[in-house]
């Protein structure tokens, strides 16, 4: 089977002409469909159903979104005809390829908070509504079956110390400091990546093309020790390498339409009573004597029930219905204030599979306790101002923290999203790269294309690790007298210039993005 990879909406916002439409396979979207650009009426137009399509298209949400379109489909659903996102966190398969990922970005300071934002959002929850939280984390932790591709929109924290990290930071050398201190990217999805071990692992959010291999250990000598091939991929613009064609193994014998993963729909039913609608911080489950039970992992006798529940129809009902006005460009309307939406899918989903929907908790909480008006009294003030950072790790970072000239911001965005980190965390998990690891993965994603330099991996750079040989530059290294590299306050390890300053908004893509598509012009 022959799947797309892309950033962003790169595959829906192509010419015609030049639209590369993968062959008996879908469309892989790394960020969102619904971003905020200059082809919004593009994007109108297939949520109103003038256009179709016409790839099945998978996504995840990033961090420039519609936030109260894809906040309806918390576990997942239709934006548009052919275009399913996969929900806050989800997996679903396809031709018995099984896809996972998670939406959003890692900030450490809304972490281990509920899923408390709703219409209408302000300054802070406009941007902690797309932040990554634990519940979802720990949803995708309870999984036992083998994942085959899973996509993330920041990147792992680690993955690139098993890839060509010289070539890396000679594209964006702005990300020096933090790789070499190892608090880029986010270390939620490198615990999910220990944990899920998939095949092949998507990402975007950096606007870099690169690729690494991470050989994980295997738990016993009987078991052989899996490995994943990380992708991300450059913005969509012209000249970048936004787009990547890829060959999968999948089962001839499988259905040619989306379909439930039956184990995660099992962790969903069972994890139901674990959703926090509140902006109070709390842990998961542990096995630690505070808790009654910390397995929520799928039992045989659970996904039988399951399979009882949905009559062992595993289809995704194609079911998209719309819940919004459509934009009428010849019809200007005032700006309208942001509604509460409860989307008809998810009330479908959860009525089937007996949980209940995260809008309608949050509703009731909001009538109740008035919980989406908490946030109003700290509008001027940054959500980590206290210090105090409440999530399990010791590094807020949303994999841009580095001054990204590449990055389109939003203006109340930009102060967050352009903070320099000044914690390291070099306790995240990650195997050590085996010697033999890059022998031939530069030919593992060149069986459609050949891979351009960018792509190519290295062997010393491959075996370089977070702690390396003393003396070689641009490494992290433990000083003579003990002392790890990360008590030393940080500061520039290289004698490039600092980024020059940009504006709240750019708009380098304007000229592609003014153009008009072959089949309008027709």
């Amino acid at each position: 089977m022959r799947i797309g990879v892309s950033n962003r909406h790169a595959i829906l916002s192509l010419p015609t002409r030049q639209r590369p439409v993968p062959a008996r396979g879908p469309a892989l979207s790394t960020g969102s469909y619904w971003i905020n650009d200059r082809r919004l009426l593009q994007k109108v137009r297939y949520y109103s159903g003038e256009k179709k399509a016409p790839i099945l298209t998978v996504f995840i949400g990033g961090n420039h979104e519609a936030s109260n379109h894809l906040q309806e489909l918390p576990y997942g659903g239709w934006v548009a005809p052919n275009i399913y996102y996969l929900g806050l966190a989800g997996v679903v398969k396809y031709r018995g390829v099984r896809i996972g990922g998670i939406s959003g970005i890692f900030k450490s300071h809304d972490y281990r908070k509920g899923h408390f934002e709703c219409p209408p959002y302000n300054s802070a929850t406009i941007r902690s509504i797309y932040h990554v939280r634990n519940i979802e984390v720990y949803k995708l932790k309870q999984l036992k079956q083998p994942m085959d591709i899973f996509l993330s929109h920041d990147w792992p924290r680690s993955i690139y110390h098993y890839g060509n990290k010289k070539q890396l930071l000679k594209t964006k050398s702005f990300f020096r400091q933090e790789v070499e201190n190892n608090t880029l990217g986010s270390p939620a999805a490198s615990e999910l990546l220990e944990h899920l071990k998939p095949t092949y692992w998507f990402s975007a959010h950096l606007h870099v093309k690169f690729a690494a291999l991470m050989q994980h250990q295997a738990k016993d000598k009987e078991q052989t020790a899996k490995a994943t091939k990380f992708l991300a991929l450059d913005k969509c613009l012209p000249h970048r390498d936004f787009l990547q064609v890829i060959e999968i193994e999948h089962d001839p014998s499988a259905p040619q339409y989306l379909e439930y993963d039956i184990e995660w729909l099992t962790v969903l039913r069972a994890t139901d009573d674990l959703i926090n609608v509140t902006e109070r911080p709390w842990n998961m489950p542990e096995n630690n004597g505070l808790h009654k039970r910390w397995d929520y992992s799928a039992t045989e006798e659970a996904m039988n029930k399951v399979l009882e529940i949905l009559n062992h129809d595993l289809k995704v009902p194609c079911n998209f219905s719309i819940t919004a006005a459509c934009y009428d460009p010849t019809k200007p309307q005032a700006q309208m204030q942001l509604v509460h939406r409860i989307n008809p899918q998810t009330t479908e989903f959860c009525a089937q599979l007996g949980i209940t929907d995260l809008n309608i908790r949050l509703q009731k909480a909001k009538e109740e306790h008035h919980l989406c008006g908490e946030y109003e009294e700290q509008d001027d003030l940054e959500s980590n101002d206290s210090g105090e950072d409440r999530s399990e790790y010791n590094t807020d970072t949303s994999a841009l923290s580095s001054l990204n000239p590449d990055e389109i911001l939003l203006d109340e965005e930009e102060e967050e999203d352009s903070l320099v980190s000044t914690h390291s965390d070099l306790n995240t998990p990650s195997a050590e790269p085996s010697s033999d690891q890059a022998s031939d993965f530069s030919a593992s994603f060149s069986d459609v294309r050949i891979l351009p330099a960018s792509m190519t991996v290295s062997s010393d750079d491959t075996l370089g690790s977070p702690v390396g040989r003393e003396g070689k530059p641009g490494e992290a290294r433990e000083l003579e007298d003990g002392k790890d590299l990360a008590e030393l306050p940080l500061k520039r390890l290289s004698d490039e210039q600092e980024p020059e300053q940009r504006k709240k908004i750019k708009r380098r893509n304007q000229a592609i993005y003014a153009a008009v598509d072959d089949d309008d012009a027709a």
